[in-house]
């Protein structure tokens, strides 16, 4: 009898493979780093072959780790990146070029073009999206016109694009010898392409971006049964997939209309579900599709996207020196008592959720002499938790009932100074569960389900387990004051790329 199902979890740093037992607790696992590719200023790239080919290393280490067979995995679930975007090659199996990141801006001229014709909301009715270099769509299309011989090809069918899950879903299922080309609702909900109610591909969508009907994907449910794995899970079926933020919401067991979790990894993510209403954002936030199992009713999301927190760190660490291991900035930053004065908006790639800011770039701010790296460091830290109150801000204005705590998963929900200040300045509680991989949890719940290891939903609730619990602290004067303070920073940060001269 099978004692695991597998989750891939494919992110934008690295990629895992972590098995889970029937209780939802990891047993064993493997990870890879790949490499962050940084052409020049703005674009951000992945090699698609590095992260193939870490994949089916990760699943052969976490096997080994739990001394299983394939026969002892039920399933494999993918959860992924999202919007990063692989345009592949049929025949050959190569990637055309580096994948594109969400975080990259090269598209934004595209942008700007779109929007001239109905603004930045010319698509949100029926995407739930903004027009913004953030989103698929304008990346498949630059690479279309920029590799020489794509377009073409890319019409007589010989290419393929997916997000990440897509080029994994057709490399552990075979590739060039029958490899299954589909995606899921979530993911194809990240292109600016889908149609939210129809959960199709839009022709008129697709027609605006120029993109060739034969390049995409099929759509599929998060949970049903694509396709059957080779090697090292030769026979396995791979049964999951979801887009990184809907898993880590489904691994939380947010399975109904006002579960909520934000998720502290490269960037920040919180998703409130809406249930099987589609709820359209005032408030700057994006409606996305939160999971569809099988042929149920597909449940949607309000989502706040914030896109430099975790990176944010990496950045102090990679490009200054400033400590030797991500897990340093919290002891630096306790070395001060407080930011002296200095506050730091990452708009590294612009501002997502609430702004929709792509002008912005960061900005450290307040800087006198008296300044260090450790106050540097803590007002770094302290963005993390500022940019998530906008995003709760936006919510609590558009949901029907205000959230009334903040469950929290990922990497640097471990930072427990980080945890007790966030529920300083949201002024609620804030929850972490025992199991903070829950990214991983959510691919490994979605497929788990399609194949039976676990029987419904309410038994996958009966796994969550609270770890700890942080109350606010914080009077609401000083909550208000440190408010007010970072959104004069982040106004700071607007318009500092100058608009590109249109030539006639």
């Amino acid at each position: 009898m099978s004692r695991y199902v597998v989750a891939i979890d494919q992110g934008t740093t690295s990629t895992r493979a972590i098995l889970f037992d029937h209780t939802g607790i990891p047993v064993a696992s493997g990870r890879r780093e790949h490499r962050q590719i940084f052409p020049q200023s703005g674009w951000v790239e992945h090699d698609a072959i590095e992260i193939r080919d870490n994949t089916f290393e990760v699943l052969a280490e976490a096997l080994t780790a739990a001394g299983a067979n394939p026969d002892d995995i039920a399933a494999v679930g993918i959860t992924n990146q999202r919007e990063t975007t692989v345009i592949w090659d049929r025949l050959s199996g190569e990637p055309i070029a580096n994948a594109i990141v969400w975080q990259d801006t090269r598209t934004q001229d595209l942008v700007d073009r779109l929007a001239a014709d109905g603004g930045v909301d010319r698509f949100r009715a029926q995407t739930g999206l903004p027009l913004a270099t953030y989103f698929s769509a304008t990346k498949i299309a630059w690479l279309l016109d920029s590799v020489a011989g794509a377009r073409a090809r890319a019409e007589a069918g010989e290419l393929a694009f997916g997000t990440t899950d897509s080029w994994l879903l057709w490399n552990l299922t075979g590739g060039v010898d029958g490899g299954v080309h589909a995606t899921d609702v979530t993911n194809a909900s990240r292109t600016l392409l889908m149609d939210l109610a129809t959960l199709s591909w839009d022709d008129d969508l697709l027609a605006a971006f120029g993109i060739p009907r034969a390049l995409v994907p099929d759509i599929r449910s998060s949970s049903e049964i694509y396709g059957t794995a080779i090697a090292p899970l030769a026979g396995v079926p791979i049964a999951g997939i979801l887009g990184d933020q809907q898993a880590a919401t489904f691994g939380q067991a947010a399975f109904d209309a006002g579960g909520s979790k934000n998720t502290y990894g490269t960037g920040n993510f919180l998703i409130a579900n809406t249930g099987t209403q589609i709820v359209h954002s005032a408030n700057g936030l994006i409606t996305t599709v939160a999971y569809q199992l099988g042929a149920e009713a597909p449940r949607y999301a309000l989502e706040g996207s914030i896109a430099v927190t975790g990176s944010l760190i990496q950045w102090l660490r990679d490009n200054l020196g400033f400590f030797e291991k991500s897990a340093d900035v919290e002891p630096l930053a306790l070395s001060v008592p407080d930011t002296g004065g200095v506050a730091f908006v990452p708009a590294f790639s612009g501002l997502f959720a609430p702004y929709w800011r792509p002008d912005a770039r960061g900005a450290i701010l307040g800087l006198t002499r008296f300044a260090t790296k450790a106050h540097i460091a803590r007002a770094a830290l302290e963005a993390v938790a500022l940019q998530t109150v906008d995003v709760l801000d936006a919510a609590g204005a558009d949901l029907p009932a205000p959230i009334a705590e903040l469950r929290v998963d990922g990497g640097m929900a471990a930072n427990d100074t980080l945890m007790q200040f966030q529920a300083d300045v949201l002024g609620m509680p804030v929850v972490r569960p025992e199991v903070i991989e829950t990214t991983a949890l959510g691919a490994a719940y979605a497929a788990g389900l399609a194949v039976g290891f676990w029987a419904s939903r309410d038994e996958l609730r009966a796994n969550w387990r609270e770890d700890r619990r942080w109350e606010p602290t914080m009077d609401a004067g000083e909550r208000a004051e440190r408010m007010r303070i970072w959104r004069k920073a982040v106004t700071r940060t607007f318009d500092w790329v100058d608009p590109t001269p249109r030539v006639e």
